[in-house]
Formats: C-alpha cells, sequence, structure tokens
C-alpha cells in the first residue's frame, strides 16, 4: 500500500502545470494525511506543518501506467525485430522457470523503473505460468507496497496456447515441433478460474491502493467458456477486467475468422465490455468498436511504444478521443517496449498521432496527451483520487528541476512535459504526501542490491531456460513466416503507414 505521510506539509513556491496555461504559476500546496487540501498562492499552514520549499521546481501529478507486464522487466532487451507473435512464442525462454522470489524481484524492477521516471500507479497484468498463486500475486503486490506505489494487479491468464489460438499455425509445424508445443498446453479453464478465485479470494491488500483484477489475456486465446468465466469473477469480486483486444492485425482477423465480427463485439456480446472493462492497445478497432467501448462506459490504454516496436500499427487516438472515448497511456512490459518511461509514452503518443495524416487538426495535441497520462490513466485503473493536483486528490507529485537541461529555456510547461522531458529531470517523486524518491535517489528500496540480485537471476535463468532457446529459434522460422503471410489478407481498417490511402 501506498503509505501516507501523517500531519499537514505545505510545499511552497513550486510551478504547478496546468494544462490551460501556456506557463506553469506559482503555487502552493497544502497537504493533509497524504490528501491536497487546498492548492493557492501564498497559503496558509497550521502552526506544525512541515514546509517542503519547491521553488525552482515544475510540479505535477503522478504519472499513471494504464498498462504494464511486471514479469516483462527481468527479460529487458532479450528480443529485437519479434512480432506480437513472435514475442508470444518466445515467453517459455524469457519468462520460463521463476521462482517465487524473481516473482517478486522482476516487479519491484518494474515499480524501481516507473517511480524513478515519475509514475507513481501502474495496472499490472502479470503472469504466472501455468496458474496464478495466491502465493505469486501476493509477492508482487509486496513489491508494489515496498516501493511505495499504487498498483492494479491483474493475472494474466488463457486456456489456449499460442499455437491453438492462431488457425493453422500448429498445422503449419513440423511433427517434431507439434511434439515440443504440446507440452506448452495450458491447464482446463476451471482449474485456472479456482485458482484466480482463490486468489481474489485472499486478497490481504483490499481496500488499499493495491487491487486485483483479472486479465483474460487475448480474446482468442480464450475459450468462451473461460471468457464467462472471467466476467463472473470479475462481477463475484467487484473487479476489473483487462484484456488485449486488436493488439495486431493477425488477432483482428482471426476475431472475424473464428467469431464472424471484430474481437471487441464479441467479448461485448458475451457480456465482458462495461464500466470496469480496459482494452489494450486497440490499434484495430473500427469506429463500432470504439462507441462500444464509450457507451459502456470502457477504456482503453494506449501503449504506442510496443506498438511501434512489435509492428502492430498505429494507433487512432485522435479518432478514439473524438467519439468520447475514455483513453490511457501505458508503457506495455520492458520485453515488448524496452522500458518503463511514461515521458517516453506520451512524447511516442503524441508524435505517432502526427505521421497519420498531413493535417495538423486531426494530430493529438499535448493537453490531450497529458490528460491521458494522467486522469485517463487513473480511469482505467479505477482510481477517482489520482491523477490530478487538487483538493481531495491524494499527493501523488513529481517535483520536476527546472534547472534540468530540458527545461532550459522553460517556454511551455505542458508541451515540454509531453515533448522534451525523459525522466532526467525528476528530481523528487511523493506518493500520499511521504517522498519515495528524493534528489533522485528511490528511499525505499537498494538499487545496487537490486541490480546485484536481477544479475544473479539473470545468469541462473539463463540456463535454466536454455532448452526453452532452443525451442525459440526452432519454431520462429515457421511463426516469422505464417502469421506475417496471415496478417497480409485485407481488413477493412487499415493501420499501417504502408498501406493505401483509407
Amino acid at each position: 500500500m501506498a503509505e501516507i505521510e501523517p500531519g499537514f506539509i505545505l510545499i511552497r513556491g513550486g510551478r504547478l502545470a496546468d494544462p490551460a496555461k501556456r506557463r506553469a504559476e506559482p503555487a502552493d500546496i497544502l497537504v493533509e494525511d497524504g490528501v491536497i487540501r487546498e492548492v493557492g498562492a501564498d497559503l496558509a499552514a497550521p502552526a506544525e506543518a512541515r514546509i517542503v520549499e519547491a521553488a525552482g521546481f515544475l510540479l505535477h501529478p503522478g504519472l499513471i501506467n494504464a498498462h504494464t507486464h511486471g514479469h516483462g522487466a527481468l527479460s529487458r532487451g532479450q528480443g529485437d525485430r519479434w512480432t506480437l507473435e513472435l514475442l508470444l512464442a518466445a515467453a517459455p525462454w524469457t519468462g520460463g522457470g521463476r521462482a517465487l522470489a524473481d516473482k517478486k524481484l522482476a516487479a519491484q524492477i518494474n515499480a524501481a523503473e516507473m517511480v524513478l521516471k515519475g509514475c507513481t500507479a501502474a495496472y499490472d497484468l502479470y503472469t504466472e505460468v501455468p496458474v496464478p498463486t495466491a502465493e505469486g500475486m501476493d509477492a508482487v503486490a509486496e513489491a508494489y507496497a515496498g516501493i511505495g506505489m499504487r498498483a492494479v494487479i491483474a493475472p494474466m491468464v488463457a486456456d489456449r496456447t499460442l499455437y491453438e489460438a492462431v488457425p493453422g499455425l500448429y498445422d503449419a509445424l513440423p511433427e517434431a515441433l507439434r511434439a515440443q508445443v504440446d507440452r506448452l498446453r495450458l491447464p482446463a479453464w476451471e482449474r485456472t478460474l479456482d485458482a484466480m478465485r482463490g486468489v481474489l479470494a485472499g486478497w490481504r491488500w483490499a481496500g488499499k491502493d493495491i487491487r486485483a483484477a483479472v486479465a483474460p489475456t487475448i480474446p482468442h486465446h480464450c475459450s468462451d467458456a473461460f471468457l464467462c468465466g472471467c466476467r463472473d469473477l470479475a462481477r463475484d469480486f467487484g473487479v476489473g477486467l483487462h484484456s488485449h483486444v486488436g493488439e495486431s492485425k493477425v488477432q483482428a482477423l482471426i476475431g472475424i475468422r473464428r467469431y464472424g465480427r471484430t474481437l471487441l463485439a464479441h467479448m461485448d456480446a458475451l457480456g465482458l465490455v462495461g464500466p470496469g472493462f480496459t482494452a489494450a492497445h486497440g490499434v484495430w478497432l473500427d469506429d463500432d468498436d470504439l462507441r462500444r467501448l464509450r457507451d459502456a462506459g470502457a477504456a482503453l490504454a494506449h501503449n504506442p511504444g510496443s506498438n511501434m516496436k512489435l509492428g502492430n500499427g498505429m494507433f487512432r487516438f485522435r479518432r478514439a478521443r473524438d467519439l468520447g472515448v475514455t483513453v490511457g497511456i501505458g508503457t506495455d512490459g520492458s520485453s515488448s517496449s524496452d522500458n518503463q518511461n511514461m515521458y517516453e509514452a506520451m512524447r511516442a503518443a503524441s508524435l505517432l498521432s502526427k505521421v497519420q495524416t498531413p493535417d495538423p487538426r486531426a494530430w493529438a495535441s499535448v493537453e490531450e496527451v497529458y490528460d491521458a497520462a494522467t486522469l485517463g490513466s487513473a480511469k482505467t485503473l479505477g482510481f477517482k483520487d489520482i491523477g490530478a493536483i487538487a483538493p481531495g486528490m491524494k499527493a501523488d507529485i513529481v517535483f520536476l528541476d527546472l534547472a534540468s537541461i530540458n527545461w532550459i529555456p522553460h517556454h511551455w510547461s505542458v508541451n515540454q512535459m509531453v515533448h522534451v522531458e525523459d525522466g532526467t529531470g525528476v528530481r523528487h517523486v511523493m506518493i500520499g504526501g511521504r517522498f519515495v524518491v528524493q534528489d533522485r535517489r528511490l528511499l525505499t528500496l537498494d538499487i545496487a542490491k537490486l541490480a546485484q540480485e536481477a544479475e544473479a537471476a539473470r545468469e541462473r535463468l539463463e540456463a535454466l531456460n536454455a532448452q526453452w532457446k532452443g525451442l525459440c529459434d526452432r519454431l520462429e522460422p515457421v511463426v516469422a513466416s505464417f502469421c506475417p503471410a496471415l496478417a497480409a489478407q485485407p481488413y477493412h481498417l487499415r493501420r499501417y503507414l504502408c498501406d493505401a490511402p483509407e
């Protein structure tokens, strides 16, 4: 849980980021027991208030990561020129053999990077194989609690492997490889639902700021019975649902082939799309899909970095916003998008909107991108009291050093946050009124010790997963030819630069 700093704190003289103003103006912030009570100029404070001098800093609410995968932190840097399907094929190698300590370690690396780069809350779709366990998910929650972050942790689950989910892929494998991938088959969906029910029933972080959710990973990787079971679990426990929907063109085409309708339309027909539902990526969602999300009160997590790195295409940020969809911004996992830098994710979201049309009226504005990475992402997590510096909101505040090179000169505050800041300007980070980063140093975890543990885990897992690396190498040529051939088929939406104009 994000621990609060008790008592009164007056943050005095910082410049407060405000999308309505070109250049941030000085303001004071009065905090009581971790909650912002008043914002304004020259505020009076109770005699017992602790004073935090913020002159020379730009203050903004903690950025909020709408979509990450904590388990990916230990597999950072293992792949390049991978499509989404190649990334999934490599999963037994990049994520196999994890002990309980490895699961916590990966989440610690993930959380530490986010906080050091100005992010204070995240939606983490964490995976355990073959089924989620109470011990594993508790270790992940413990990692976030130790760092001091707020989080929603969703066990990511399926009952079909990649080779069962992509029509024809299994048959395209040589017989010897079929026997190998048969070893990867997942447990019956009933067993996985029982395991998740146990996790949710025993969630000891209930009512705190580390919450649980359910994440059926990709719709066609789940049988309808399993999807409905996930829906019912979410309803029974009053938690959110989060799924990768229309991330790749392969996914979009399979939806039409398997269901005779889009993936989102199918999930909607099964009753999964509602106020607590988040669709991740959404590159290949059409206007009807976006309207479904809007009308259901659901949200969308835009992950521009991984969408580009995995070659999934360009998300229509401007169109989704214009249609009234709640859009948050995420980094995705470090195995698919390299880092957990929300400043970089904002910049990528902005620039990616600008290469889709020569008409600047259709580009995302910096105000909209900033809104998505704060209040929009907060809505995807289901939090109503983070994402802004305003009375009644949690005191999750980032102090950007205006003496850093990113702010020389300082013209347009929100524009420079989105297009210039890269995390190196982060000097302090406060969560619930408590400093978790001070003078660029993480106060809640020993980074040097973390690095030693990570290197030891990397060396051990590299040896342990050598057989899976060999299988990945043999599978790669088949997956790398079969899935792009499938993606070459026509679809009613075009999301690549190489496509003909719409």
